[in-house]
C-alpha cells in the first residue's frame, strides 16, 4: 500500500515534469492548488525530495522548485523507497 505522502510526491513530480518552463522554477503553492495537496504537507515532501537531490529549490520572487534529474531518470520504485522505506511485505525479505 502506498502512503499519502508517496502519492503526493508522485503527483508533485508529475506536475513538475509536465509543466517545466524552460528550467524556470514552479511555486509550491501552484502545485498544491493544481494537484489539491495540502500546502504545508507538500512543502515537507518537496523539502525531502530536495534533500534526496531529486529537486532543486530557489528562494525569492522568481523562486520555486524544478527537477534536478530528467523525468526518465526518476524511477517509481526508488521514489517509493525514499518516501516509505523498503517495499517488501516483510522486513526480512528486503
Amino acid at each position: 500500500m502506498i502512503s499519502k505522502k508517496c502519492k503526493y510526491a508522485i503527483k508533485a513530480l508529475l506536475y513538475l515534469s509536465d509543466h517545466e518552463r524552460d528550467g524556470k522554477p514552479i511555486f509550491s503553492s501552484e502545485i498544491a492548488e493544481q494537484e489539491r495537496i495540502p500546502k504545508k504537507f507538500l512543502e515537507t515532501i518537496l523539502r525531502e525530495l530536495r534533500n534526496f537531490q531529486i529537486l532543486q529549490s530557489s528562494r525569492g520572487k522568481t523562486g520555486g522548485y524544478r527537477l534536478l534529474k530528467r523525468p526518465e531518470e526518476i524511477h517509481l520504485s526508488e521514489l517509493m523507497r525514499l518516501m516509505d522505506g523498503p517495499i517488501a511485505l516483510l522486513p526480512c525479505v528486503s
